[in-house]
């Protein structure tokens, strides 16, 4: 009989196993902390968030992100520019944009490393696998920015491939319209 109760378990262990390999390499490539990491990674997609929001795709709170946009600021890592009224908007220089690919690079040799360890009919398992748990991990709107916070954008869409997260996302936002609808 199968003891899920072991497999949660296995689970909890290669991810903090995967987590504190990753989160080192990030850290290394970019020079910053996690969460600066993370930070890098989301503006070298999608540049020009405020501080807030930022904040709340990395996960933390507007005093926290605001610190941390000082910090990233001072590596010249970033730069803000005010837009219109209050609005600034965080932007990456180009060292930033280097430190992101860097970053991305690292991971994903880390990640590679890692499931080399399983032959090519494992990896295609365990990529079906993951899909469905990322998307049974997602649960409302801005979840998607969170999960993927330091992915490899390019990497999930790779040979036409739709991301599980952002798939979630999309049908989530489609059953809120037709409820409000």
């Amino acid at each position: 009989m199968h003891d899920k109760y072991r497999t949660a378990n296995l689970l909890g262990a290669s991810s903090l196993a995967l987590s504190d390999l990753l989160v080192s390499g990030a850290t290394a490539a970019a020079g910053t902390s996690t969460s600066g990491a993370a930070a890098l990674v989301t503006l070298s997609f999608d540049p020009g968030l405020s501080v807030t929001e930022l904040g709340r795709r990395v996960g933390l709170s507007q005093p926290a992100a605001a610190r941390m946009v000082e910090s990233l600021e001072r590596q010249g890592l970033v730069h803000r520019e005010r837009t219109w009224g209050r609005w600034v908007a965080v932007r990456p220089t180009d060292t930033g944009i280097q430190a992101a690919r860097s970053l991305l690079i690292s991971r994903g040799e880390a990640l590679r490393g890692a499931v080399a360890y399983l032959d090519e009919r494992e990896q295609q398992q365990l990529e079906t696998l993951l899909s469905k748990l990322l998307a049974g991990l997602y649960r409302e709107p801005g979840d998607a920015e969170r999960l993927c916070r330091l992915c490899d954008r390019n990497a999930c869409l790779a040979r036409g491939a739709v991301c599980p997260v952002g798939q979630a996302d999309r049908e989530c936002r489609a059953r809120r319209a037709e409820d409000d609808g």
